[in-house]
């Protein structure tokens, strides 16, 4: 991100630009930002975009090749090629010898780095990957976006609006807005406020009904269970996301035996600092060999789903029944 910024400050440009990852708030403020740079706003004639996979390779490099109109640049911005995962040999090839009025910026959710594509943007130009951001970058932003409305929050707060709303920045920034608009002239966010207005993620739901299993609750992890499929969420998103949360379990259990502090199993596992300490609790309901047999079960009810052996939403019943039995 600061190359990108440098490259903008000082007016100098690479050919080719790649901007990947899952952060898509972060993608999208940087492409719009090298659109901006690269090209006047007005400027359609000699900017253009494409997206999705059935990209023809040869039209880009046609259209790479043809000179600007009254402009020094022409910029073309690809969103979703897959070019970096399914080969795209033409297009590889064309990164080695771009025409000097053109530049490049490419936009990917996924990548193989091994792939021929993403070796020769490597080598023409700039890449730069947006992940997930921490719990300290995203409460430094956050502070920032409630300083420009005069707005404050308490550290307890804020753990509980992170807990709530995950990781994802254009969520994030859409929650803020509807705290804003909730609490008025009220100068400080208070933890009623969270639970009031912002959206609870899905995966909070599948860490309580992960804690009422190992509580031996049953009945309510049923119960949140048949909450998620009255919000229409899919019984095998449902299934990949609790394969999820025993896998993590199992992962933050086995750290946790090596003696590694709350501080580096959130970093080894990506969780935030502040809820490391309630995966150590949940884990300490299971043993290593029930978590492995737990994934183990996750895995082979979604193949008996696929090969129609079993309907989703059952499927997930017994698994919620299985490992909530005293």
């Amino acid at each position: 991100m600061k190359s990108i910024n440098e490259d903008i400050k000082n007016n100098d440009f690479k050919q080719v630009y790649l901007l990947y990852g899952e952060e898509a708030f972060l993608k999208k403020r940087y492409k719009k930002k090298l659109r901006q740079a690269l090209a006047a706003e007005d400027d359609t004639m000699n900017c253009s975009s494409f997206e999705g996979k059935g990209i023809n390779p040869n039209e880009v490099i046609d259209l790479a090749e043809t000179l600007p109109f009254f402009s020094e640049r022409r910029v073309i911005i690809i969103e979703d090629s897959g070019f970096f995962k399914n080969q795209s040999p033409e297009m590889a090839e064309y990164m080695k010898e771009i025409a000097p009025s053109t530049y490049f910026v490419f936009v990917e959710e996924e990548v193989d780095k091994r792939s021929k594509m993403f070796k020769a943007v490597k080598t023409a130009g700039r890449i730069v990957e947006f992940p997930r951001q921490d719990a300290q970058t995203l409460t430094k932003w956050i502070i920032g976006l409630l300083k420009a409305e005069n707005k404050k929050i308490t550290q307890p707060t804020m753990h509980l609006f992170l807990e709530m709303v995950g990781n994802d920045m254009e969520n994030i920034e859409k929650e803020i807005e509807k705290i804003i608009c909730y609490i008025g002239d009220r100068e400080v966010i208070e933890s009623e406020d969270i639970k009031a207005v912002c959206t609870y993620q899905v995966t909070n739901q599948i860490f309580e009904m992960i804690s009422s299993i190992a509580e031996r609750k049953h009945k309510k992890a049923l119960q949140l269970y048949y909450d998620l499929l009255a919000l229409k969420e899919p019984p095998m998103r449902i299934l990949f996301l609790i394969a999820r949360q025993f896998n993590l379990l199992m992962q933050v259990k086995e750290l946790k035996k090596l003696g590694y502090d709350s501080k580096t199993i959130g970093q080894k596992t990506g969780l935030y600092g502040f809820v490391v300490g309630k995966y150590i609790s949940q884990s300490k309901h299971f043993t290593i060999e029930q978590l492995k047999e737990a994934l183990q079960d996750c895995v082979e009810m979604e193949e008996q789903v696929k090969s129609g052996k079993i309907i989703d939403r059952i499927c997930i019943e017994l698994l919620i029944v299985k490992y909530s039995q005293d």
